[in-house]
């Protein structure tokens, strides 16, 4: 399975996110611009964190989010 987060570094959702996928790739898209475009294209242009893509698959949000 693949699982790859995007998100921000001390968002309290994008860290519930990461301790649930401990094995996730994570990408930091307050540093990283060309991440953040591709955060945007799995979130259909949402900005909000966590975007978590199972498989090709995203979900926007964590925890009730």
């Amino acid at each position: 399975m693949s699982i790859v987060i995007y998100g921000k570094d001390g968002c309290p959702y994008t860290m519930k996110a990461r301790a649930a996928h401990p094995d996730a790739t994570y990408h930091d898209v307050s540093k990283d611009p060309a991440k953040l475009e591709e955060m945007l294209t799995f979130s259909d242009g949402v900005r909000k964190v966590p975007v978590i893509v199972t498989n090709g698959t995203p979900t926007i949000g964590y925890g009730g989010t």
